[in-house]
């Protein structure tokens, strides 16, 4: 058994000092110190020794196990160290070389005009709020004085979700819930997406507004018009010119759309090509707030009055930024985006 014992002990170091990964060590553990191992089998054999060799034999082969367990410790350390040199070396870092510049995100261009739309009007004195996407058929249309079989219905192809639920068609039906909650004075924007069934170069089937009203004793068109204007202002340049044209809106009586002088040539181009040479370009729709639509909400209309306009997020943004197809800010283009 010593012969037995040195040729495992010759065998096992000289294993070891030729292994090179954590696996091949493994293995070579389980070989000979393992359940099935070379020397945990001649540990299991020594009941078949005389007895008066096995405590000479027993010293040795524990002598020889802790020597291979050493070794073995040894070759993983060493195995270790020279993996971890190696990682080092490779990550080596040259700060001589240029870095690379990140590419920062940006507020989408939507985003940057629904921010400056809703700061100048909260300068103004008015308050933000919201209202569900998925509306009922009275608070989008009946409570806005626009009943089952009104023309008016037409003008709006709406998304059904039920016979009485639908994606909202505009921002409105906001108004109706502030007001039905909360007495004058009132001073709200609704700030928010609407739906139809739309879809070209200048119309998407999602697209968004901001949707004001103000109702107090006394509101009368002149607020209407001081107001927008200094909001108009505050978004196109403090030299924009605007003009209020007779209009309809079931909701608003008397009605008015508002234009601002053509940002392209300011009304100096007889062939521009934003303006058709007129020198305007709509931007909003406004009036004053219909009696019936202040009896719906629980308002005396010869107590208090109001005014309430609606204004097209995407619409500024193309005039703002000369942009001629709606479709590019939903397109994801980084390209385009980047612009912003």
């Amino acid at each position: 058994m010593k012969a037995t014992l040195e040729r495992i002990r010759q065998e096992a170091l000289a294993a070891l000092q030729a292994s090179s990964s954590e696996a091949d060590i493994e293995q070579l553990r389980i070989r000979y110190l393992g359940r099935k191992g070379d020397l945990t089998n001649l540990v299991r054999s020594l009941r078949d020794v005389p007895p008066a060799e096995r405590p000479t034999l027993g010293a040795s082969l524990n002598e020889i196990k802790d020597e291979v367990e050493r070794h073995i410790e040894t070759a993983l350390a060493d195995v270790r160290a020279a993996a971890r040199a190696r990682e080092v070396a490779s990550e080596h870092i040259d700060v001589t070389i240029p870095g690379r510049h990140p590419i920062p995100g940006r507020l989408h261009p939507l985003t940057q005009t629904f921010e400056q739309i809703i700061d100048i009007f909260v300068a103004l004195g008015f308050s933000v709020a919201h209202g569900p996407d998925i509306e009922d058929d009275y608070h989008n249309f009946t409570a806005l004085n626009v009943p089952a079989d009104h023309p008016a219905r037409d003008m709006q192809d709406t998304f059904f979700v039920t016979d009485e639920r639908l994606l909202r068609t505009h921002t409105s039906p906001v108004q109706i819930r502030v007001m039905e909650g909360q007495q004058p004075p009132v001073r709200i924007i609704a700030p928010g997406a609407a739906y139809r069934r739309d879809n070209d170069t200048t119309h998407s089937p999602m697209f968004h507004q901001v949707e004001g009203f103000m109702v107090d004793r006394h509101i009368t068109f002149g607020d209407l018009k001081g107001v927008l204007t200094m909001a108009l202002r505050g978004i196109f340049g403090a030299a924009t010119r605007t003009r209020f044209r007779a209009s309809f809106f079931p909701f608003t009586e008397p009605s008015a759309e508002i234009d601002v002088g053509c940002v392209l040539c300011d009304g100096c181009a007889p062939q521009c090509r934003m303006c058709k040479g007129t020198g305007w370009l709509e931007v909003l729709g406004s009036g004053l707030i219909d009696p019936n639509v202040l009896e719906a909400v629980g308002y005396d209309p010869e107590a208090v009055s109001g005014f309430a306009f609606g204004i097209g997020v995407e619409r500024v943004a193309m005039l703002k930024h000369r942009i001629n197809d709606i479709r590019l800010f939903y397109g994801n283009d980084l390209r385009f985006l980047r612009q912003f």
